[in-house]
């Protein structure tokens, strides 16, 4: 069985992983709250990450957010039915280093990175070893990163993949500011698209 990645716009994405666990990542925009959610992932605490309710929800549904992921300088892993999830450093002039956190989560083998509002940070050279497939980095250039920026982060992780996204505060999606990232590993996906992995 293969896993799917749903781009729902802005900084929300979907993960239904190879065994059909369901992952929201910092839901609040888009479509695609249709399916009740196993895991879900909030890199902070701003409101555009966190609409926590707008997912139904199993029994068991699990919440991580950025406190519990990161607890007095430590990022914690964990791991979900089989699903390992590790934070990681997020952080920028607009997020602090101590309220914020991104999330490499590796299905059976596939590697996914959701940075989360960051810009470059210290322990990015050290993604490069996990041999991410699909990484997803900000560049609205606003709160996070520049496509210029973002770019030189992708070519220091070295992802297969590397998809632009919370790239308009203001709205889901800016094709223009995604046309500006430009790196080897560039998959844009739009609200609504996905992508299949193995």
């Amino acid at each position: 069985m293969s896993g799917e990645i749903l781009y729902q716009g802005h900084a929300s994405v979907r993960i239904k992983t190879k065994d059909g666990h369901v992952i929201y990542v910092d839901p609040y925009a888009g479509q695609g709250y249709d399916e009740p959610a196993d895991l879900i992932l909030v890199t902070h605490q701003h409101f555009d990450h966190t609409a926590v309710d707008k997912p139904p929800k199993k029994n068991n549904t699990e919440i991580i957010d950025n406190y519990k992921a990161q607890q007095n300088g430590v990022y914690n892993s964990f791991d979900i039915d089989g699903i390992k999830i590790k934070a990681v450093e997020a952080y920028n002039k607009n997020h602090m280093k101590e309220n914020c956190v991104g999330y490499l989560i590796d299905d059976n083998g596939t590697k996914i990175y959701i940075s989360g509002d960051t810009g470059l940070t210290e322990q990015m050279p050290e993604l490069a070893s996990e041999n991410i497939d699909y990484a997803f980095l900000p560049i609205d250039g606003i709160f996070t990163m520049s496509p210029q920026q973002a770019a030189q982060c992708a070519e220091i992780i070295n992802a297969k993949y590397t998809i632009p996204y919370h790239s308009d505060p203001g709205s889901d999606f800016d094709e223009n500011q995604a046309n500006k990232f430009n790196t080897k590993s560039k998959q844009i996906l739009r609200p609504g698209e996905t992508l299949n992995y193995d």
